[in-house]
């Protein structure tokens, strides 16, 4: 699958979203290939690996699904970024359930 960005007709927020699909449907369909490919392919049979130790590049692909916003704007907060003076770390954990 071939996504072209070149330089054409605005798309339409419905055109947007469905080639953001298209694009996470062919990332996972390439990284399972890849994970597939890895496995049988480990060099270290004493430790081999396993689907398990991909589970976090699933969760990175998987969040791009739903993401917080558009993909072409930019963040809504105007905080300093680490390299400006801001934050180096910024908790995001949800509180606790009452």
């Amino acid at each position: 699958m071939q996504v072209h960005t070149g330089e054409g007709a605005e798309k339409t927020p419905q055109q947007e979203e469905e080639a953001r699909r298209a694009f996470i449907a062919e990332l996972w369909r390439r990284f399972e290939t890849l994970q597939e490919w890895a496995v049988s392919h480990w060099p270290d049979q004493q430790h081999p690996l396993s689907s398990a130790d991909f589970v976090e590049t699933r969760k990175e692909i998987l969040s791009l699904r739903s993401p917080a916003g558009s993909l072409n704007q930019p963040s809504q907060n105007n905080e300093a970024e680490p390299e400006q003076g801001g934050a180096q770390y910024v908790d995001v954990t949800p509180a606790p359930w009452p």
